[in-house]
């Protein structure tokens, strides 16, 4: 137990003196040595250094050994696949994407080999050298079938023996997650969920989903579908039936980034060309960027830029009204889409907090979070707090790489079977 508190202690504040994990642990200082020796041995600490700048002699600090074990985390969508490698202390050594075309390309486990072949050359490694990898994708794979659901969009990771050839193909164990779900991974252990055990993840990119954290547990449901939000149906669009098949429900209809070029066009705004993801992005940077421009320049610049200014469509810049106020209607009226599915979400779970993530959430930035929370405020009974993603860089590939290292971890750190 002493072994793993102390190499626990060391990743998270990295090296430290034998002085400082005594007074850490509790330890005495010959008990500190006596542990640090026995860690040494097993090749897991290494001294680092030595403390300087303070009074007295400086000390010989202590790190865990990069090089003990290596793990991988890998995200999966329709376009690419992006793959990485970091040592046991959590540094990244290699990374490597893999564009995937959506016809034509390799299969399932050949996308991923290539991908973990470019991350591990990078990081000077083999594939043999990775204690464990985890996978993040769309959907789910069902507990019961073994077989991908909710996720028709990805070509080719359908096949009723898909898991077999991936554990074959890869030297060590791979674990399967939805890829919203490691978003509030990385958020929970590096981001703005650090110390809630109870909080919604809402995810806006391609499309909308949610992942669940209860008690401080991701909860999947028992298909691995829980937080599959964007199949929700919701007040103010449409009822979408067979929702599986059609690819899309309600709250997706309402709120998705799809949305976000017809609202712009009816409000009189120029809308960029491109996929709708990228368009949606530019929309919402350009809407966060007038808003604050027009706040910037004081009370009598524009009109309607405040957060909860409504909307009325045909209002927009063509119409007479101002461009940096048809932009905060653009915001108003994401924000009430984001927030109407929301509600329902609160509604049942009663979260402690709220978190939007994803490229199209963050591009509003602080004005489109605003308003969804002064939205939410009067949707819903209870007030979680409500709050941007801290983890912006990479966030589904660094809570792989954060599930793949807490097993390695494990494993490695356990020096009661050495």
């Amino acid at each position: 137990m002493n072994d793993r508190a102390a190499l626990d202690l060391l990743v998270e504040h990295g090296p430290l003196s034998r002085a400082r994990i005594g007074r850490l642990t509790g330890l005495s200082k010959p008990t500190a040595s006596q542990l640090l020796a026995r860690l040494e041995a097993a090749g897991l600490v290494v001294a680092t250094g030595t403390s300087e700048g303070r009074p007295g002699p400086n000390a010989q600090l202590y790190g865990v050994n990069p090089r003990a074990a290596y793990a991988a985390g890998l995200d999966v969508n329709p376009r690419r696949v992006r793959a990485a490698v970091a040592d046991v202390t959590g540094a990244v050594v290699g990374e490597f994407e893999l564009r995937t075309p959506r016809r034509g390309g390799p299969g399932a486990v050949r996308q991923v080999t290539e991908a973990l072949d470019g991350a591990v050359k990078a990081a000077g490694l083999t594939l043999g050298d990775v204690h464990r990898f985890v996978i993040g994708t769309p959907g789910a794979f069902d507990p019961s079938t073994g077989r991908l659901r909710y996720a028709s969009h990805l070509p080719g990771w359908h096949g009723p023996t898909l898991l077999e050839e991936l554990a074959a193909a890869l030297p060590a164990p791979v674990e399967y997650e939805n890829d919203v779900n490691l978003v509030a991974v990385a958020e929970q252990r590096l981001g703005a969920a650090a110390g809630y055990g109870d909080f919604v993840l809402l995810w806006s990119e391609e499309g909308l989903g949610a992942a669940l954290v209860l008690g401080g547990r991701l909860h999947r449901g028992y298909t691995g579908g829980a937080g599959e939000v964007g199949f929700m149906p919701v007040p103010g669009a449409p009822l979408v039936r067979n929702v599986a098949k059609a690819g899309s429900g309600g709250f997706q209809e309402l709120a998705g980034g799809q949305v976000l070029p017809r609202l712009a066009r009816e409000l009189g705004l120029d809308v960029p060309a491109g996929p709708y993801p990228e368009v949606a992005v530019r929309l919402l940077e350009r809407a966060a960027a007038a808003v604050a421009g027009a706040t910037a320049a004081g009370p009598g610049a524009d009109a309607g830029v405040t957060a909860g200014a409504g909307v009325t469509a045909g209002t927009g810049a063509g119409a007479g009204g101002t461009r940096a106020g048809a932009y905060a209607r653009l915001l108003d009226v994401y924000a009430t889409g984001l927030a109407t599915g929301l509600a329902s979400l609160v509604a049942v779970l009663d979260p402690e907090l709220v978190v939007l993530s994803g490229d199209v959430a963050v591009a509003g930035g602080e004005a489109l979070c605003e308003r969804v929370r002064a939205e939410l405020g009067e949707l819903a009974a209870t007030r979680p707090r409500l709050v941007l993603g801290g983890v912006r860089e990479h966030p589904v590939l660094r809570g792989a790489l954060e599930v793949a290292l807490a097993a390695t971890r494990d494993d490695v750190f356990d020096t009661s079977v050495r």
